[in-house]
């Protein structure tokens, strides 16, 4: 587990590590171009190889029946608008990044697309995406790390509060329904969640190598209100696009059952996927396994969700993978000798 007082050494470690490997050291122009392209190249060709190996070596997937269910199941139109709800899904965190930043100083959307693909690129090789932290203080000056790490630190937090939320209301619904965990266990449960917050309230200004949550809600409380509203409006439409994503590939596989309880499930899957530790390119076998779970109970054969996850994959980390490659090759870091 990590533990907040190390997060910034783990940051400062994969940002050092980087500029290393970029040409940050004392030789030669020539030697240090060279170095530079190695590195973009070697964390391209990696990514490639990453995506390669977890396609070839997913024993759960049925490769034959999963292409014959692609050209049975999609149409044009299927294609464009799950397309168009992944364009959407990462063209909302690109705003919201956009939105964040502004604190420190005003970008374009372009600007923001290249730091939001490029860094996850570079942080598909840590747990949970944590290089990601790293990877965006990159692309500004030195003296501005502290801060950008903060913010990304923001734009991720609201997501997993909406995931939280969201996955505990549909936890609920979906236990009322097949009974996951018994009433007892939910008891126990909020129980240990309300004692939770109770001691969080009363720790709040302890202190842990400078780092306490009474200081943390003061440099939240910086940042502009009207901020975090865009940030908050920018990370409900996202919560709901990649979730309606979700069930509408079931629907395409032809899953049919009631909404609620299908939103319920996809939401369970996502809130209980995101409290494991895992890396950007196995996230899809861990969110399968659960889901494939969750929609047994509701009598939903096995391949589907598996099926579904996959594409998940393949469209939302995947394909903006593909793309951040190219701001990879083309990067130039901030960070000054």
């Amino acid at each position: 587990m990590v533990v907040p007082g190390s997060i910034p050494n783990m940051i400062r470690s994969f940002a050092n590590l980087f500029l290393y490997f970029a040409g940050m050291i004392s030789i030669s122009n020539k030697s240090k171009q060279f170095l530079i392209a190695a590195a973009k190249l070697l964390i391209v060709a990696a990514a490639f190889y990453f995506i390669y190996v977890r396609l070839a070596d997913d024993d759960a997937l049925d490769r034959k029946l999963f292409f014959d269910k692609l050209e049975e199941s999609f149409s044009p139109l299927t294609v464009f608008i799950l397309l168009l709800l992944s364009f959407l899904n990462r063209f909302l965190e690109i705003l919201k990044w956009q939105n964040l930043v502004s604190v420190i100083r005003i970008i374009s959307i372009w600007e923001a697309t290249k730091q939001v693909l490029g860094a996850l690129t570079l942080s598909v090789f840590t747990p949970n995406g944590i290089g990601e932290y790293g990877a965006k203080a990159l692309f500004f000056e030195k003296e501005k790390t502290k801060k950008v790490v903060f913010l990304n630190l923001v734009c991720n937090g609201i997501q997993m509060v909406l995931t939280i939320i969201f996955g505990v209301f549909g936890l609920l619904y979906f236990n009322s329904q097949y009974h996951v965990i018994t009433d007892r266990t939910v008891g126990i449960l909020f129980g240990a969640f309300c004692m939770l917050l109770l001691i969080s309230f009363g720790v709040k200004r302890m202190s842990v190598k400078g780092y306490s949550i009474d200081k943390l809600m003061k440099k939240i409380g910086e940042i502009p209100k009207g901020v975090h509203q865009k940030n908050i409006f920018l990370a409900v439409c996202r919560y709901v696009v990649f979730s309606h994503q979700y069930y509408f590939l079931f629907a395409i596989f032809g899953v049919e059952l009631p909404y609620l309880m299908m939103m319920a499930a996809i939401c369970s899957v996502y809130f209980l996927s995101s409290a494991l530790p895992t890396f950007q390119f196995f996230d899809f076998a861990i969110k399968g396994s659960v889901a494939v779970y969750f929609f047994s109970l509701l009598g939903v054969n096995e391949w589907i969700p598996v099926f579904v996850t996959t594409i998940m994959w393949l469209l939302n980390v995947v394909l903006p993978v593909i793309a951040g490659s190219y701001f990879v090759i083309s990067f130039k870091p901030q960070w000054k000798q």
